[in-house]
Order: C-alpha cells, then structure tokens, then sequence
C-alpha cells in the first residue's frame, strides 16, 4: 500500500514538513505557484536548496507583507491585557506567535510596530474559507489550526477565543499549515506513519518566564504520542509541527519495511551537531495496520431518521465506519449502540458531530488495531459491458469480488437477475 513515512529524528516545524513533502513532487515550481495565489493574505513562499551536515534538503521561506517572521516584532507588546497564542525561541527559527526570548533593544523593536497587529481565530477561520483549495483542504487546516488554538488556550487557561495570533506569525503558519495539507493531498499516501517524536531538552525562554522543553501547547498537542528528550539542547517540535503529525499519523512507529521510491529533505535554519531536518519517505508496504480509534455511545431516546442522518454526517466528515447495533438499555427500553471508527487526529471533530446530530450526553472512546488487505480496483470489459472488480491482497491471501453497482447496472439494462449477470461475466473468463 502507498505509504508516507515521517522521520522525527530532529523535531517537526511546519516549515520543515513543507520542504521535506515539496521534494516528493514531480513539479516544485508550480506548487509553489499554486500556494503562492490560494488566498493566504500577503504572503510569499520561496524554497531554496540547504545543506545540513553535508546532507542536501530544501528550506522554505515565508514572508508576510514582505518580511519574515522575527523575535525583535514582538517585543514593544507584551503587556496587553489579552492572550496571545506563541512559539517560543524554535531552534528551528520558524515562530508562530509573539511571545520570544527578548534582548533586543526596545528603540529597534518601536521601528516594527506598524507591523504589530493580531488576528482571532474566527477570523483565521474567515480566511480559510476564502482559500482557492478544496473542501477536504480547508477542513484539514481549520482542524489543525483549530488543535494549535486550543493548546495555547489550555496553556494560558483562557477560552480558545480570547487567543489572538500575531499576524505575521499567524499568516506564517496558516501557510505552513495549508502547504502541507494541500501537499498531503496531491500526494495522496493510503496511510501516513510517523516515527516518535524528537522534542529537545532543556528550557526555552518566552516573555512569561523560562518554560521545560516541550513547551506546555506542545506537551498538551503531543498527548498519547510517543516522544524523547536526547542530547540535543533547545525545543526541536512546534506546536504547528505536533498538530500536523497529530492530525494527519495513523500511527506513531519504527519504519516498516517498505520499498522506498522517493525520498524528501526539510531542513531547519539553525545548525547542530546532527543534521537539522526531517526526512518523508513514500513508498509500498506489504500489509496494514493502523491505530484507530472506536467511538460509540448508547441512544434510546432518538429517531431512526435521526441516527441515519447522524451516521450520514460523520462519514461525509471522515469517519471511516459508522455502524449500529440493537441494545438492552436501563429500564429494560430497547436502543442502538452508535459506533464510529475513525483516526485520531479527527477524533474531536466526530465528538463535537455526534453530540450535534444525536440525543447523547457521553461518548465512550478506545484506541483499536486495525489490519486490513491492500485493495485496488480493476475495470474488466465484458460482453455487456464494463465492470469493476475489487481485489484485496495482504497477509498470503488473495480476494477478488465484483463491483454491486455495476452488476445491479447491467441487471436492470438487460433484465438479466445479478445472478445471472456474474455467471455471464464469470464464464468469460475462463
């Protein structure tokens, strides 16, 4: 199966995730051109060729209303009476907010104050809308963004609506997230798999203080996920970073084995010991597993055409089964056991779905294995007329079944029974 493999040796920063996938393109120049005319206000993305440690990689470069993001913005601002979603001194220069270790002088951060404003995130959200990308796009955005907003909401115990982005930082990472979910798109891996995440040691420094590494938005995005210190000094992994691999991972793990096609470099701007960067690699894998997680809750009190919808809904969001099951429930009433599968990144947006479309007041959840056989689609042309077979292979075993549709199809136009249609198609080929 299509796999896309993350390696997390040295972090994760949006940037870097950006020009790791960008390498796996046929066509660099035109992605840049597309992310560049989407919709994102003021913004300017450029990619150049880096070295770290002697190995080449690709750096990417945001501008905002012509200037990159840079500490000395945000230091004339930090006593305002409201919360402003950070990133703190990154060791791989790419911030996202305003709250930086400051030793600049004040004279030199007045000369940016025009630049200084703040942006919410329903605005962010009003933005994304705008966007000239798909639905599927937008929507991964604004959950992501959405994951980074509530992780500075709970760092700052404030609701995730008083949050306010600088507006370069913001801009700045509603790019770098955009870019990879648009690149996630055109590269369309069957499932992602990320390695554990390298986090940094030590202390970063922000305008509240001198903070651990993971900084508390991140520990709190990273939640569940495997991660480690190591030797390396300073935060490696972003919020912006964690929410994407958090988001987007079917499961954290070691590299299987996989016949690799391409390989993709991101590099960081600072320079260490070990080489500054991540590497993606997409290729075939045998089998499949995958981390999932099984939603479900119990309902006696709500409609059958009710649970339809609501089931209509979660799968059009994602889910990836939706099933009922009839329940004894207290009081001896008859109900429906509600189930939904899906991955976790979306795991809060099917709650928030099933809450809306459903009379329950909880939501049991559990992380399951998943093993399933490779499947692809085939068109066989027949007598009368094309039809698709399934075929699914994995684990020594091999299936093939045709496609309902298509038999149910030829059924009708040739009143034939479906029966009868298979054994016509079957008899071919032999």
């Amino acid at each position: 199966m299509r796999t896309l493999y993350i390696e997390c040796n040295m972090g994760a920063a949006g940037d870097m995730l950006t020009a790791a996938l960008l390498e796996l393109l046929p066509d660099r120049d035109a992605f840049l051109e597309e992310i560049n005319h989407i919709g994102i206000p003021g913004v300017e993305v450029t990619a150049r060729e880096d070295e770290k440690c002697g190995i080449r990689g690709t750096h990417i470069h945001v501008k905002v209303q012509g200037e990159e993001e840079t500490e000395e913005m945000f230091e004339h601002d930090h006593d305002q009476d409201h919360h402003h979603g950070h990133e703190h001194d990154h060791d791989h220069d790419h911030h996202h907010g305003h709250e930086h270790d400051h030793d600049y002088d004040h004279e030199h951060a007045r000369h940016h104050e025009h630049h200084h404003y703040y942006t919410g995130m329903n605005e962010i959200r009003r933005i994304i809308e705008k966007f000239h990308v798909s639905d599927k796009v937008k929507q991964d955005v604004k959950a992501v963004y959405e994951t980074i907003a509530e992780a500075e909401s709970h760092a700052h115990g404030c609701p995730v609506e008083e949050i306010h982005f600088h507006e370069v930082g913001s801009m700045d990472a509603v790019t770098d997230v955009t870019a990879v979910c648009l690149l996630l798109e055109k590269l369309a891996p069957e499932q992602i798999l990320v390695s554990p995440i390298h986090v940094g040691s030590g202390q970063v420094r922000c305008a509240h203080g001198i903070l651990p590494v993971p900084a508390p938005a991140t520990a709190h995005i990273l939640r569940g996920v495997p991660t480690y210190g190591g030797e390396v000094r300073g935060e490696l992994c972003t919020p912006t970073g964690a929410a994407l691999l958090k988001h987007f991972a079917a499961r954290f793990c070691s590299m299987p084995v996989m016949r690799t096609e391409k390989i993709g470099i991101g590099t960081g701007k600072k320079d260490f010991e070990a080489a500054n960067c991540i590497r993606v690699f997409l290729g075939e894998t045998e089998e499949k597993s995958e981390q999932l997680v099984e939603m479900n809750c119990n309902l006696d009190d709500c409609t059958a055409e009710r649970i339809a919808f609501a089931a209509e809904q979660l799968l059009a969001q994602g889910a990836l089964d939706v099933y009922t099951v009839p329940a004894g429930m207290k009081k001896s009433r008859p109900g429906i056991l509600l189930c939904v599968l899906c991955r976790e990144g979306d795991r809060e947006r099917m709650a928030e779905s099933i809450f809306r479309h459903t009379s329950t007041l909880g939501i049991r959840v559990q992380p399951v294995q998943r093993y399933t056989l490779d499947r692809t689609i085939e068109t066989v042309s027949t007598a009368l007329g094309p039809v698709r077979k399934k075929i699914s292979v994995g684990f020594g075993i091999r299936r093939e079944k045709w496609e309902y549709e298509d038999l149910a199809k030829l059924a009708r136009e040739k009143d034939l029974s479906i029966e009868q249609v298979i054994k016509i198609i079957e008899r071919e080929e032999k």
